[in-house]
């Protein structure tokens, strides 16, 4: 097999764990700060959690449920097989604290998870968490996503986002500093933003102490208030075609720091919410594009990278 020109993230999972590892997505029931009222109501304009959770994961169902139903439900594909249980739906740090610690305890102990992967936004997280989260990673896996979603404090204020590019960075450095895997998570395509300012996305993030990446294609989704917007500004939005796309991800790779493992490239919304762009491919075909682009390219994760600049 050849070799890959970027970090895989689904190989530095297989150096640390000697079985397959697979992520099952939890609804624990959260909400934002930025729908409740607190920062903000409505929630981030291009966001319709239904677009990405798959039918097992429902608040409805305790935690252990959604774990023992997702992990049956990847056992026939893999007989041998680690679980990461993945609190996804909102904001998975926005609670009292003994609350979240119950929450996290439970999902460590259904058999054959091995550890927790925490999505959450940069605002939502107290030094009290970390501490206690350091503590977990001494003994099992633990990593904290971050949704950034852009360097760009303009763009975080139109997509009502309820907070700033610096509050990420201290977050992240917070977290990082008590040995707990980071992971971001970047939405490349958001309106009006130009394709430098998407490149410089990746040398901000590069200064930063995160593990891994997760990257997103902007999608429009029914039930949102982008949804709206995108009737009445058509103007203000670049949805790439699928070939352009790929050219703006290896651009963007190019100048990605080299020790950030790419976890993800595009996310598909399910066909009866997803309004554009619809390009009919599976992730697994999107990968296999980027690798044979890559290659025809000559290029590589990093080749632009300047390790000179950091924060």
């Amino acid at each position: 097999m050849q070799k890959k020109r970027y970090l895989d993230y689904a190989l530095v999972l297989k150096g640390l764990f000697s079985e397959r590892i697979q992520k099952i997505s939890i609804n624990a029931g959260f909400t934002c700060p930025n729908r409740n009222g607190e920062k903000g109501i409505g929630g981030c304009t291009y966001c319709n959690n239904l677009s990405f959770l798959p039918e097992y994961c429902t608040p409805q169902k305790s935690i252990t449920q959604q774990l023992e139903e997702g992990i049956r439900f990847f056992h026939h594909k893999y007989q041998s097989q680690k679980y990461l249980a993945y609190f996804q739906s909102f904001t998975n740090t926005y609670g009292d604290f003994a609350h979240l610690k119950r929450l996290y305890e439970e999902a460590l102990s259904v058999p054959n998870v091995v550890g927790i992967v925490i999505g959450t936004r940069p605002d939502c997280i107290s030094d009290t968490l970390l501490d206690y989260l350091a503590e977990v990673a001494k003994q099992r896996y633990v990593m904290i996503e971050y949704g950034i979603e852009s360097t760009n404090n303009q763009t975080l204020k139109f997509i009502n986002r309820g907070h700033s590019f610096e509050e990420a960075v201290t977050a992240i450095n917070e977290t990082a500093k008590r040995g707990i895997l980071c992971s971001a998570h970047l939405i490349l395509g958001l309106p009006k933003e130009t394709i430098e300012q998407q490149i410089f996305h990746a040398k901000e993030l590069s200064k930063l102490p995160i593990t891994s990446l997760k990257l997103h294609q902007l999608q429009i989704v029914k039930g949102t208030r982008m949804a709206e917007q995108f009737q009445e500004h058509p103007e203000w939005f670049h949805l790439f075609p699928v070939e352009e796309y790929i050219d703006l991800v290896i651009n963007f790779l190019e100048y990605l720091n080299p020790d950030i493992a790419i976890e993800r490239f595009v996310s598909q919304s399910p066909k009866e919410l997803l309004l554009a762009p619809d390009w009919g491919i599976k992730n697994f075909e999107f990968v296999a594009k980027i690798d044979k682009r890559m290659q025809q390219r000559n290029t590589f994760q990093g080749k632009l990278y300047d390790s000179t600049s950091k924060r």
